[in-house]
């Protein structure tokens, strides 16, 4: 069913009201009429926003159509206005260019169903023509708003004709008036001296080829700040050939680089605070260290005199004498094996990551700190599975970790002695699982996570650094490293790493105490 055309009609006479609906009915409306005849009931009908048209007679007794068009265009610019009456062609004139769609005479009202259709189609252009550029200055106030949070300027360039067009986010980027005709000129002006020839490179080859490009640069400011920016554009394409128009945009990234100089520099912190606390620890290893080496060098030495006096009898007793030298090789090789563990240890390298045996790892930290612990009545006890799969790591900062949690657990036990038990395992999932428990004093209360904040320390000459630190090593293997209470007494650290590949057989758990 098709909606009533609804219609204020200010007119004075019925019989011409009547007729007017009746040549619009004859044309197929069905029209909906609110008829009035003064400025008051004029103006309270305007105010009924369901209204489709205004026919109205030009003359009335108390009221007039000019005035009457006065008021619809002040209250209702969009709403057609038709005048309806039986004045001739100057008053016409007078009335379409007062701003009246339409004049149509009395005396012609064949031509009033066609006025009507025209100013009906023309109202619908006009209001999708609003609705359109309404949506367009809504989306250009999203797209400026977008380009001031995201630090952004769009931009348009013809490289055959030079021709540059810029957002208002671009002038923003570049610190230009927008008064100001954008050119190249101003970019590479605005450009840093030191990146011109590479940018002017870039711009040269794309104008040639017509490919797209994205390249940063540093743009030096007035007052010479220096910015860092991407620019990132796309070409056009049904251009004709050789002519080549690029959209793009350019993003001010200059607090992304800082932040990422700040990364880098906090990482290079990070592995020089881990360089020394390795450092740190080798403190604490000297005197075991000097019994360990000691004792092999003490091997050779006695080994070197046995053998001299082997030679030097009046018959030469070379086979003893080459088993003493067979033996101080053993003896001096065992001393330089030790000697490069503990070199690992100092080393500053970048990280190398290979295939490791944890195990084996484990029981080259028990023997580093077999002397130490036997100093303070404690034992250590190593329970490994042996059929643990390698992982992937760095060996020299898992020996790290292990000797900042075994050297934590024989600090805890200084005073009293006790046991350090070491164990390793294969969990769900393929995690390599390692638990370093002690019986001594135990955690600080309710500091089970805080213990792992860097400068955090219970210790009186701490550094707060080691839990830190290793924890850190153990994440970037993909890790996890936590600790709690010990059942009974003491404290146990645990991490976990992911095994290199899967073992089908794992051997049975072999317990050792040392």
């Amino acid at each position: 069913m098709t909606s009533p055309l609804r219609i204020l009609l200010l007119e004075d006479s019925v019989i011409d009201a009547e007729l007017i609906q009746e040549f619009l009915g004859a044309d197929h409306f069905v029209c909906d009429v609110n008829r009035v005849e003064t400025r008051a009931e004029f103006t309270a009908a305007l105010k009924n926003n369901v209204i489709d048209v205004v026919l109205a007679d030009y003359r009335l007794p108390s009221f007039d159509g000019l005035s009457a068009l006065k008021l619809a265009l002040s209250a209702r610019p969009d709403l057609p206005f038709i005048f309806v009456s039986g004045f001739g062609e100057e008053i016409a004139i007078e009335a379409l260019t007062s701003g009246a769609t339409d004049y149509v005479l009395k005396t012609r009202l064949s031509g009033l169903a066609p006025a009507v259709r025209r100013a009906l189609r023309e109202a619908r252009e006009r209001a999708k023509r609003k609705k359109a550029e309404q949506a367009l200055r809504r989306s250009e106030m999203y797209l400026a708003e977008a380009e001031r949070l995201s630090q952004t300027g769009s931009f348009a360039w013809n490289a055959s004709t030079s021709e540059l067009y810029w957002s208002d986010g671009s002038y923003r980027v570049f610190e230009y008036d927008p008064a100001i005709r954008p050119t190249l000129q101003l970019v590479v002006d605005r450009t840093h001296p030191d990146d011109r020839m590479r940018q002017r490179q870039i711009l040269d080859r794309a104008a040639v080829d017509g490919r797209d490009f994205t390249y940063e640069h540093r743009l030096l400011a007035a007052d010479g700040s220096v910015k860092h920016v991407q620019v990132v554009a796309h070409r056009l394409a049904g251009e004709d050939p050789g002519h080549f128009v690029f959209v793009g945009a350019i993003t001010d990234i200059t607090e992304r680089k800082r932040a990422e100089e700040e990364r880098e520099r906090l990482r290079q912190l990070e592995t020089n605070l881990a360089h020394i606390s390795r450092v740190s620890m080798m403190g604490e290893l000297t005197a075991s260290l000097a019994h360990e080496i000691k004792q092999p060098i003490t091997a050779a030495v006695m080994d070197a005199n046995a053998c001299m006096r082997w030679l030097q009898r009046d018959r030469p007793e070379v086979k003893e004498a080459c088993s003493a030298a067979s033996r101080m090789v053993a003896s001096v090789t065992r001393a330089a094996a030790i000697i490069d563990r503990v070199r690992s240890l100092y080393g500053r390298g970048a990280p190398e990551r290979e295939a490791v045996d944890l195990n084996e790892i484990l029981r080259e930290m028990t023997v580093l700190l077999a002397d130490t612990a036997v100093r303070q009545s404690i034992s250590i006890r190593k329970e490994l599975d042996l059929g643990l799969p390698r992982t992937t790591a760095d060996r020299v900062q898992l020996q790290q970790v292990l000797m900042n949690l075994m050297l934590n657990g024989i600090e805890a036990m200084r005073e009293t002695g006790g046991e350090l038990s070491i164990a390793s395992k294969r969990i769900e999932h393929d995690q390599l699982f390692v638990s370093v428990s002690d019986s001594g004093a135990g955690l600080p209360l309710d500091q089970s996570e805080r213990i792992f904040d860097a400068f955090f320390t219970t210790k009186p000459h701490g550094t707060g650094m080691g839990l830190s630190i290793s924890r850190r090593i153990i994440e970037s293997h993909g890790g996890r490293l936590w600790a709690s209470p010990n059942a009974g007494r003491g404290a146990i650290f645990q991490f976990t790493l992911p095994a290199e590949a899967k073992s089908e057989h794992a051997a049975p758990s072999v317990a050792a105490t040392t």
